[in-house]
């Protein structure tokens, strides 16, 4: 009878690839008419991370999963599912995540999530599922993006906001329960409000469109975020069997400095918990922007073994999701 109980799941390692170019806001500022401080007080934002040609998505994506496989103590060949988030891969028909396993030297079954800034929580709760089920032993679990390629580097609006880089996660067996119920869902009814312009149909059919860009109506997209995330966040505690004074480390995904501080506000977390604020020098990485920021936390001490942290990821789409995860 007890070998039919749901077993538990927990994250057992994380990993990062930044690329080593730092682009601050002053080199931003020679495309576009803006300043340092604007950028600054916008966004929160002082420099970020751009891939060169040669760290293709592959690159990174196989750097974050290296790190995470040692730092949880993982083989691969001790994988059961590789799962990868992106929404800038080029070669679609050949997934990412199918070469990410390739890289790293396994044939486990592979599948490549597009939930844009929420896909890696997105992919968390998959991987939860599949280890809590039996189906997999260990999940790798990665966000990855070069969002670099989709932006347009002359547009005041977004020319200052994304970026690149890569961060995963191991998830495994644990006897303890460390990876929370996830609280996901979309809004596609409002989806127009971050996408791309024009589209790869549209651009297919009249190239003098331009090439597809990121475009954002920045002020409906705050305001979705702001008001709409923080019942996500407390939902996502409640699944998890634990209140907003239980959490020791909050990581949103880095969008915006401003709208990270209107959720700490709405949530009324204390000082006491540590707020992930990663954005200022890695700009908005999408799906990696979680587990980028979560190393940053692990590796300056500021989140330790044993934390209880809330994760929340929101964006294009419009999609959500979150979960209470135990820091290993």
């Amino acid at each position: 009878m007890s070998q039919n109980l749901p077993r538990g799941a927990a994250v057992l390692g994380v990993g990062a690839y930044r690329p080593p170019r730092v682009v601050d806001n002053e080199e931003i500022c020679r495309s576009i008419d803006s300043s340092d401080e604007w950028i600054r007080t916008r966004s929160g934002i002082t420099s970020r991370r751009w891939a060169e040609d040669d760290e293709t998505l592959d690159v990174m994506a196989t750097g974050a999963a290296t790190g995470a496989l040692a730092d949880a103590g993982v083989d691969p060949a001790a994988l059961g599912m590789v799962l990868v988030a992106t929404c800038t891969d080029p070669q679609p028909v050949r997934p990412l995540a199918v070469r990410v396993a390739a890289a790293l030297g396994t044939e486990v079954p592979a599948l490549t999530i597009n939930a844009t800034c929420a896909g890696f929580c997105y992919g968390l709760g998959v991987a939860r599922d599949l280890v809590r089920a039996g189906t997999a032993e260990h999940v790798l679990v990665v966000g990855a993006e070069r969002l670099t390629d989709i932006t347009d580097h002359q547009d005041r609006a977004t020319a200052f906001i994304f970026a690149d880089g890569s961060g995963a996660f191991v998830v495994g067996r644990a006897e303890e329960e460390g990876v929370g119920p996830v609280v996901w869902g979309s809004d596609g009814a409002r989806g127009e409000v971050l996408g791309l312009a024009p589209d790869w149909a549209a651009f297919r059919r009249d190239p003098a469109l331009g090439r597809p860009a990121i475009e954002m109506q920045g002020r409906r997209v705050f305001k979705w975020a702001a008001e709409q995330m923080p019942k996500v966040a407390e939902a996502a505690c409640k699944a998890a069997g634990v209140t907003l004074a239980d959490v020791d480390v909050f990581v949103p995904h880095q969008a915006n400095q401003r709208i990270t501080e209107a959720m700490v506000k709405a949530l009324q977390l204390p000082a006491s918990v540590v707020v992930a604020d990663d954005i200022a020098t890695a700009g908005n990485t999408s799906s990696a922007s979680i587990p980028l920021a979560l190393h940053r936390l692990r590796t300056e001490g500021r989140a330790r073994p044993g934390d209880r942290a809330l994760l929340i990821g929101f964006g294009g789409g419009l999609v959500y999701a979150a979960q209470v995860i135990t820091v290993p």
